[in-house]
């Protein structure tokens, strides 16, 4: 796509870009404000989207989703688990497996940091109707997914999308 033909798009796209940015500065000062590395951060988020989508999740699986190694893994939990941010438990699935949890405590200390801001965005959202929400939805869905399959894609060699429907044609 030629950027001059983009344009009115563009602004959105940079727009987001912005948004991405300072998420990512907020992010930051939780981090910095409790000690943690951003990598802590990003791991806690995903360890809360699993509780809330009731998903057990292991260190091998919690490494993965960070693009971590093994080590880079353990170095991890270990920290995070000597802040009382997340335990090991047995799985309640297997009980052989050994999978990670987020406390209580580490859920109350991400609300009470990012809980002004959560608020904020649902009552944006409250302005918008359910197709408008619907429309925010894909679009920052499709967003989300193009930006995973960047990491996966060389450039030029991203799949092209049937736009209606969102599917490699």
């Amino acid at each position: 796509m030629q950027p001059d033909r983009a344009q009115p798009h563009l602004e959105l796209v940079h727009l987001l870009r912005a948004t991405a940015v300072e998420l990512g500065l907020h992010s930051a000062r939780f981090a910095q404000q409790n000690g943690m590395h951003p990598t802590d951060v990003r791991a806690l988020i995903a360890l809360m989207d699993a509780r809330r989508a009731g998903e057990e999740t292991t260190a091998g699986r919690l490494g993965a989703t960070l693009g971590l190694n093994s080590a880079g893994t353990t170095a991890l939990l270990d920290r995070l688990e000597r802040a009382g941010h997340v335990r090991r438990v047995r799985a309640a699935s297997d009980r052989r497996k050994v999978v990670v949890e987020v406390t209580d405590g580490a859920v109350g200390l991400g609300w009470a940091f990012f809980g002004p801001l959560i608020e904020r965005s649902v009552e944006l959202l409250r302005g918008y109707d359910a197709h408008q929400r619907a429309a925010i939805r894909e679009f920052l869905d499709g967003v989300r997914e193009a930006a995973a399959e960047g990491g996966h894609t060389a450039p030029g060699d991203a799949p092209q999308c049937d736009s209606r429907h969102r599917k490699p044609r």
